[in-house]
C-alpha cells in the first residue's frame, strides 16, 4: 500500500484536530464540574503534543491500515479526571464523558456546512480542502460513534457506568483495566478467527459502521447537504 504525502496531508491534520478537541473537550467539562486536575496538569489545551500518543494515535493505526485490518482504531492520552473531586460524581461523570464525542459531532457539522464555502476557495487548492473537509466529517464520526461503544474506558462505557444502578455499574467499571483488549479481541481477533473457518465474525465492525453511515447522513441532511 503506497501512502503519498498528499494522502498524510489530508488525513493527519483532520484527525489530529478530531483528537485534540476530544480530549481538551473532556478537560474542559471536568474543571467546570469542579475537578482541576486536567487544568493544572495542561491537558485543556489545543495543543495536539500534549493529546498525541505515540503509540495509539500513530503506530497502531498505521499497523491495522499496513495489515488491511477490518476497522481501523487508535487512541490519544487519556485525559486524567479525579470523578471524587466533580461535584456529582455520579452524574457528572457522564458529563465529562459526553463532552469528547459531543465536540467531535460538533467538528462533524462544521465541516459539512464548510462545503458551502467551497465556492470561494481558489481552484488550485479545492480539491485539497475537499478531501480535508470529507474526511474531518468521516472521522468525528467514527470518533464519536466509536468511543460510544458501552465499554470502559470508552466514553460510552463511562457514561454506562454513571447511569446503572450500582449493582450493575460496579461489574462494569471493573472491566476498565481489560477494556482495549476486549475492543482488540472483538474487532480483530475475532473476525481474523471466524475467517480461518469460512465464518464473518466481524459483527461488531459492520454495526459501527451502519450507525457510522447513519449519523454521517443526518449530518449532512442538518447541513443542508443530503
Amino acid at each position: 500500500m503506497n501512502i503519498s504525502l498528499y494522502d498524510l496531508s489530508v488525513w493527519v491534520l483532520p484527525l489530529v484536530i478530531a483528537i485534540t478537541f476530544h480530549e481538551a473537550a473532556h478537560g474542559f467539562v471536568a474543571h467546570r464540574l469542579g475537578d482541576d486536575t486536567a487544568w493544572q496538569l495542561g491537558r485543556v489545551s489545543f495543543n495536539p503534543l500534549r493529546h498525541i500518543d505515540p503509540f495509539g494515535t500513530l503506530i497502531l493505526p498505521a499497523m491495522l491500515l499496513f495489515a488491511h485490518s477490518p476497522f481501523l482504531f487508535g487512541y490519544a492520552k487519556p485525559v486524567p479526571v479525579n470523578f471524587r473531586k466533580l461535584n456529582n460524581p455520579k452524574l457528572d461523570m457522564v458529563w465529562v464523558a459526553l463532552a469528547g464525542p459531543a465536540t467531535n459531532i460538533l467538528l462533524a457539522l462544521v465541516a459539512a456546512l464548510a462545503f458551502h464555502a467551497l465556492p470561494w476557495v481558489p481552484a488550485s487548492s479545492a480539491k485539497w480542502v475537499v478531501d480535508n473537509l470529507q474526511n474531518a466529517l468521516v472521522i468525528n464520526v467514527v470518533l464519536a460513534v466509536f468511543n460510544m461503544m458501552p465499554i470502559p474506558p470508552l466514553d460510552g462505557g463511562r457514561v454506562a457506568v454513571g447511569l446503572l444502578p450500582r449493582p450493575l455499574a460496579l461489574p462494569l467499571a471493573r472491566l476498565e483495566p481489560f477494556g482495549m483488549l476486549i475492543l482488540i479481541g472483538l474487532l480483530i481477533l475475532l473476525p481474523l478467527a471466524g475467517s480461518q473457518f469460512g465464518l464473518n465474525l466481524d459483527v461488531i465492525s459492520a454495526i459501527l459502521r451502519t450507525l457510522t453511515g447513519y449519523v454521517i447522513q443526518t449530518v449532512l441532511l442538518l447541513t443542508g447537504n443530503a
